[in-house]
């Protein structure tokens, strides 16, 4: 086994694509084709961590915050981040980070929240647009089906429960093969019309190089037809979480129920303005910039971390906010990582790390 073996898998859960602008996920320290002898999980990785690591013959980190998220302009064991660089690169450990791009997808950093809380009909609270694109293809009419199952089996026509999605529509190709040409039908020289079906899919354009591929190999023509769309509509993939609980409960006992079932010492909240709760907006880790969202989505209660004293006002008795905190906001994301890992490979330990690596504490 390969570190890319494991990087491969977690790109497929949380694809990278999926990470915001300002976001450092990925493989931060060492190389992808490193030989794996164990995984260590953990929510942050610092020196203490790595060090955990090397004791445990551990040489991959699976983090889920990037230690390096500014660009480093010098290592010389100055600060913190420095020192975990040096200690992972002087003990060949590799250091991965699977950050907003799992925060992102549904089942992701918000889903665990959601889990532990016993939301149902989830939804992303802010989708983002842009990540799709629309691939129309053309092709005769005895190879369509052929065509269509390869871009379904490379992942293309997934519309959110629904799978095996195109629209086709009949009509006539025309073309005229050249001297150096080997046509699939027609002569060459000689003008050449065609009953063909045009199949349209909806795709995640980080996707789309693998579909064509596919599509290619199974496509007859020498030289195909297709024509790539970008697309302004959103699907499942975005920040925060709305859903509901199965029955309303009252206000206050939602509050003590959070910080039973989320683990935490506090939960700074504004006004009791709601009498019961039924829709519940969640945001692992800042969530600040998502209260407009949830107020718009009617969330009775937002579920976040970070939030600054002046921002609690802007809740206006339309919401209650509930700040966890930032580490218990994202505590259980270890979990989610190391039993997806667990699942996909056996052939090498996979550690949930021991370090408290919380910089707050509480009297």
């Amino acid at each position: 086994m390969k570190v890319k073996d494991v990087i491969n898998y977690l790109d497929s859960i949380a694809p990278p694509e999926f990470q915001e602008g300002y976001d450092n996920s990925g493989l931060i320290v060492g190389s992808p084709n490193s030989s794996l002898i164990g995984v260590l999980v953990c929510l942050d990785c610092i020196e203490d961590v790595v060090q955990e690591a090397i004791d445990n013959n551990c040489n991959l980190i699976v983090a889920h915050h990037p230690i390096i998220f500014r660009g480093l302009k010098k290592i010389n064991d100055s600060t913190y981040i420095e020192r975990t660089v040096v200690k992972a690169i002087k003990n060949d450990i590799n250091i991965f980070a699977i950050h907003t791009n799992l925060d992102n997808v549904l089942h992701g950093v918000n889903g665990r929240i959601a889990d532990r809380l016993g939301l149902v009909n989830r939804r992303v609270l802010h989708p983002k647009s842009s990540l799709l694109v629309k691939l129309v293809v053309f092709c005769p009419n005895n190879s369509s089906e052929k065509v269509r199952e390869a871009m379904f089996d490379a992942g293309a026509g997934t519309i959110g429960d629904y799978s095996n999605c195109s629209f086709n529509s009949n009509g006539e190709g025309t073309f005229l093969p050249g001297d150096s040409s080997t046509p699939y039908v027609g002569k060459v020289g000689k003008l050449h019309k065609e009953s063909e079906i045009k199949i349209e899919v909806i795709l995640p354009k980080h996707l789309l190089s693998g579909v064509l591929d596919a599509m290619r190999k199974a496509h007859p023509y020498e030289e195909v037809a297709f024509d790539v769309y970008p697309l302004e509509n959103t699907f499942n993939v975005g920040s925060g979480l709305i859903g509901e609980l199965e029955k309303p409960i009252d206000a206050l006992e939602f509050l003590k129920k959070i910080k039973n079932q989320l683990n935490t010492q506090l939960v700074r909240h504004t006004n009791i303005c709601k009498d019961q709760i039924k829709s519940v907006a969640v945001c692992g880790g800042v969530g600040s910039f998502l209260l407009n969202k949830a107020i718009a989505a009617k969330a009775d209660i937002f579920i976040s971390s970070d939030f600054k004293y002046h921002e609690f006002f802007d809740a206006d008795n339309q919401l209650i906010i509930a700040d966890i905190g930032h580490f218990e906001s994202e505590q259980y994301t270890i979990d989610l990582i190391a039993e997806g890992l667990k699942e996909n490979f056996s052939n090498f330990a996979i550690r949930l790390t021991g370090v408290n690596t919380n910089p707050i504490n509480y009297l």
